[in-house]
């Protein structure tokens, strides 16, 4: 399917992406899964702190050390049971350190190792937990440029808060990695072929969090569902009818989908934005995929015909390097 490029020399819309994968990673797996498994990762030391949140639960921050010289904050958001131990974060954020920017990844509720307090989670469209740390960081930190930064799902989340926020954020900046744009669109996607093996994996650990989940806290109140079924949940589809969308106020997988899919909010951004995203995403299809008329006249959109998920993988086989991270870079020296 050919996406139509923005012709005119202008930033907005959407962009053919420099990128372009060695001859060894062409295949949209290796790009997805050679950098979890095959990249040595940077040395990092973070240290935790636990942000109490107003209904009582938390979410944990882990901070990057404070550069001498200190060009601005990244506020880092993960992707679908994610964290910072996630190799896409821990070398962005080692890479930007180095480069002179201190970063604070927020741990959306239940990631950062600990079980949550409250039956809810997060989800794709959950925005109002990432929004209080912006704030409480712009209040700690007013003098200092933020730049907000989503892989995959938190790049889904971060554009919805962008779109719901308009000029309301402490933003400067902000980028999105392999966002989904079409929530309902990617679950029909990854439960297609190959891709079902990501499904599988992602799928297993969100039922067996909320299987221990379930061992601490009483559930009958809000779910129509026991602890011995959850294995009859075989699709993302499944889990987010039957857990995400009553957990969290919507009607259905379907209402969910709607109304949290950052397509939806593109349009609204005032931010100025960059979105790097590859049509070859085995978690996605072309159906995902925006166009201008998705983008406001802050957002950048930047499309390769290669890259996977989260992968955009350059260099040797036994010594791959992440493009991205040079694209980010770069980003933040424009604005």
């Amino acid at each position: 399917m050919n996406i139509a490029i923005n012709p005119k020399n202008q930033w907005q819309g959407i962009h053919q992406s420099e990128f372009n994968p060695p001859f060894w990673a062409k295949n949209r797996h290796i790009q997805t899964i050679w950098p979890r498994y095959f990249q040595k990762r940077k040395p990092l030391k973070t240290h935790k702190e636990r942000f109490e949140l107003d209904d009582g639960d938390f979410v944990d921050l882990s901070w990057s050390e404070k550069p001498s010289s200190c060009k601005g904050l990244v506020v880092m958001f993960h992707g679908l049971e994610g964290s910072i131990q996630s190799h896409y974060a821990n070398d962005l954020i080692a890479t930007l350190l180095e480069h002179g920017w201190q970063t604070v990844f927020m741990h959306f509720r239940g990631c950062s190792g600990e079980q949550n307090r409250l039956t809810r989670a997060y989800h794709s469209g959950d925005t109002q937990d990432a929004l209080k740390i912006i704030n409480a960081v712009d209040a700690r930190f007013p003098n200092l440029s933020k730049v907000g930064i989503g892989f995959s799902l938190g790049g889904n989340m971060l554009l919805k808060l962008l779109g719901e926020q308009g000029d309301g954020n402490a933003l400067r900046g902000a980028v999105a990695v392999s966002p989904p744009f079409r929530l309902a669109e990617c679950a029909k996607a990854i439960n297609q072929g190959f891709s079902k093996r990501y499904q599988y994996y992602l799928l297993t650990s969100m039922r067996d969090n909320l299987a221990n989940k379930m061992q601490n806290l009483d559930y009958s109140n809000v779910l129509d569902l026991k602890q011995f079924n959850l294995d009859e949940i075989k699709s993302f589809r499944d889990f987010d009818h039957q857990i995400t969308a009553p957990l969290h106020g919507y009607q259905s997988a379907d209402d969910y989908y709607e109304k949290c899919s950052a397509i939806g909010f593109m349009s609204a951004i005032k931010t100025k934005t960059l979105v790097l995203h590859a049509k070859d995403d085995p978690f996605m299809n072309h159906d995902v995929l925006p166009n201008d008329n998705h983008c406001s006249n802050t957002v950048r959109v930047e499309l390769s015909e290669n890259g996977g998920h989260v992968g955009f993988m350059q260099g040797k086989p036994w010594a791959p390097r992440i493009w991205f991270q040079q694209r980010i870079l770069r980003f933040l020296e424009e604005i």
